[in-house]
């Protein structure tokens, strides 16, 4: 069967379109849900959490970032069930709303010393909300994309969804850049912090104009025509794909380095119990070249798992990435600002992106479209809620005052990446697999001469 030139030049425009909508989607909302991120290690311990034991401050201050996670799962439910009877294009445009509303509201509540035990509580709650709208977006972003993307091409047009979640991060950190350099230390904390979340406002006006244009995916229309959209495809996917939602919980235990990274490294580099003294607006360039980097990176690792598959780069990723995270935070440890940016940028920006590249292709490949959104919706946000305590966990075990912050948070670290590789090692590869076969675990892969040829079109057609 023949492709008119239209509907080609149609295809196009939409993977295009789809591709564009998941990295500036994804950018905008992930600023939202990272400033939160970096305000809990740099200034919430000291306006939320008062206490006349830092370590306990800090602790409280990075649970409430744990917070946001365990909402995550309820959310994955909820969000999930309504992309795949509703529409990928839905569920994304509601999670951008609840996101960017929620985060403005944060920039709006009073402090500890102004209202009491009533501040902190009214952030946990829109922290909750976070977590829930966060957790839609991945999974619907990366169906969405990857259904409107040429067979042969799925990982590199999927790889933007994740382009887009670093550069959300680069933009929540350079925001926060010029006003903790500029600004004297206790305008910052009195009402400097707020700027970047009452800044969402830009964010929802700019994600509604851009989701509006993108049409729902083939694969989901054809669903819905021949009326095969499941009443439940929770009840379904739990039934029909355990192993791999199993799967991929393990697998998205790699939350594990971008804590690691971002959360933890930031409190144990900045705050004052622990001594190590680097400055806020320091220490935020730190993440932001490591992932001005990856955002080079990513296409290019998609682009090479469409090439040899999608379990390679992960499995190398995952190892690599927990191997060094024990250099980046024995860099931190001895004061050195050149070695924890070179750490950074290798953990980070480089070798934690085999991973971080690639699971927004792998993961939906492995569910039918039927159930698409809520199988990877569950089962990566399980798994990156396991991870969200590990922030506070990190300083309990390895509190002020410790003298073995790297070789015990590393290890930690370690140990979960491990975790993350085995489960990918037992996978299915899945990037010959059609898209009407996707999520049969005995489904043919196309021959490697007819993909090469199928490929090479898609690339011709670019």
């Amino acid at each position: 069967m023949t492709t008119s030139p239209a509907l080609s030049s149609k295809g196009k425009s939409q993977s295009s379109k789809a591709a564009a909508s998941g990295w500036i989607g994804s950018a905008l909302e992930y600023y939202d849900f990272f400033i939160y991120a970096t305000a809990a290690s740099l200034v919430f311990p000291q306006i939320f959490f008062p206490s006349e034991n830092p370590r306990a401050a800090i602790i409280a201050s990075l649970a409430t970032y744990g917070v946001g996670y365990i909402a995550r799962p309820i959310g994955a439910f909820v969000l999930g069930h309504w992309g795949d009877t509703h529409g990928r294009k839905n569920v994304l445009i509601l999670c951008m709303f609840l996101m960017g509303f929620s985060t403005l509201l944060v920039g709006l509540l009073p402090t500890y010393a102004q209202v009491g035990i009533l501040a902190p509580i009214l952030l946990v709650i829109l922290r909750l909300v976070q977590g829930f709208a966060v957790a839609g977006e991945i999974s619907g972003a990366s169906s969405m994309v990857l259904e409107h993307a040429p067979f042969g091409r799925r990982g590199f047009f999927a790889s933007f969804t994740l382009q887009g979640v670093q550069a959300g991060q680069i933009l929540a950190a350079a925001v926060f850049l010029p006003l903790a350099h500029f600004m004297p230390e206790e305008s910052f904390n009195s009402w400097g912090w707020r700027i970047p979340f009452l800044l969402s406002f830009l964010v929802i006006v700019a994600g509604w104009i851009i989701r509006r244009e993108v049409d729902e995916t083939p694969a989901f229309q054809k669903a819905e025509a021949k009326h095969a959209t499941p009443k439940s495809p929770v009840v379904e996917a739990i039934r029909t794909s355990w192993p791999d939602m199993i799967r991929v919980i393990c697998m998205a235990l790699m939350n594990t380095i971008p804590v690691v990274a971002t959360v933890f490294g930031a409190a144990y580099a900045v705050q004052a119990a622990y001594g190590i003294g680097f400055h806020k607006d320091v220490y935020l360039w730190i993440p932001v070249m490591g992932n001005i980097l990856a955002c080079a990176v990513i296409p290019l690792i998609g682009n090479l798992s469409d090439k040899i598959g999608r379990r390679p780069p992960i499995i190398v990723g995952a190892l690599g990435s927990g191997l060094l995270a024990f250099g980046y935070l024995y860099a931190i440890s001895i004061h050195s600002v050149p070695l924890a940016v070179l750490m950074s940028l290798l953990m980070w920006g480089v070798v934690y992106q085999g991973y971080n590249a690639v699971f927004p292709s792998f993961y939906p490949e492995l569910f039918p479209t039927r159930t698409r959104v809520s199988s990877m919706a569950i089962s990566q946000n399980i798994g990156t809620t396991i991870t969200a305590m590990l922030p506070a966990l990190f300083a309990t075990v390895a509190p002020p005052g410790s003298t073995n912050v790297p070789m015990i948070v590393g290890s930690i670290a370690f140990a979960i990446t491990v975790i993350a590789a085995a489960a990918c090692w037992s996978a299915r590869e899945t990037y010959r697999v059609r898209m009407e076969d996707l999520g049969n675990p005995n489904a043919v892969p196309v021959p490697v001469d007819d993909y090469d040829r199928l490929r090479n079109q898609a690339l011709a057609n670019r």
